[in-house]
This record gives C-alpha cells, structure tokens and sequence, in this order.
C-alpha cells in the first residue's frame, strides 16, 4: 500500500525528524510503501509530489501545528495525530491499513 506522510512540531527540530523516520522504519517493516514530507525549521523538506499524492492510499499526518498546503490532500483519507504518537507508537498509526 502507497502511503504519504507529513510530520512537523512548533519546533522543527527533533521531534519531527524523529516521527518522520519511525513511520518510514514502521512502515518498510509492515511491507508499505512510505514517503515522508517534514515541515520544520527548515521548511518544507522531501516535498510530496502531487504524483505521490495522487497515488497515495493513505495520508498520516503526526503533527503538532498546522500543515502547511494542506488542500494538496482534500478528498483523501487522513489520520491525523500528534508527533508523539508517532514516535512512540507508530505501528498503531498503520492498523487502519490492515483492515
């Protein structure tokens, strides 16, 4: 399954770089395809294509502010959490898909 993701905190710096590799290790392990975009102190980094996007079967956004171009994603389905669940308890976040 083709799954995007975006993560971002307030702060950019740790937290969404950490959530970001939980969901792309988790997500090989379970045998999905993963492609994270992070929004940090950087901005916008590994920006999703809207090719990405378009093929995407999921979205899982782990954020703790707001994502920014957010209208790339209307109409798909969207998990949404806090960053910390993602990094804590990321194979949770992909149960959806297994149903």
């Amino acid at each position: 399954m083709k799954i995007v993701a975006v993560t971002a905190c307030p702060t950019g710096i740790a937290h969404t770089y950490m959530a970001a590799e939980q969901l792309e290790k988790t997500g090989r392990k379970l045998g999905h395809s993963v492609k994270v975009e992070t929004q940090g102190a950087m901005g916008i980094e590994n920006e999703l294509s809207m090719e990405d996007i378009d093929e995407a079967d999921l979205v899982i956004f782990a954020v703790d502010i707001a994502v920014q171009k957010r209208e790339r994603f209307e109409n798909l389905k969207i998990i949404e959490v806090g960053v910390q669940e993602a990094i804590k308890n990321p194979a949770a976040l992909f149960n959806p898909v297994a149903k």
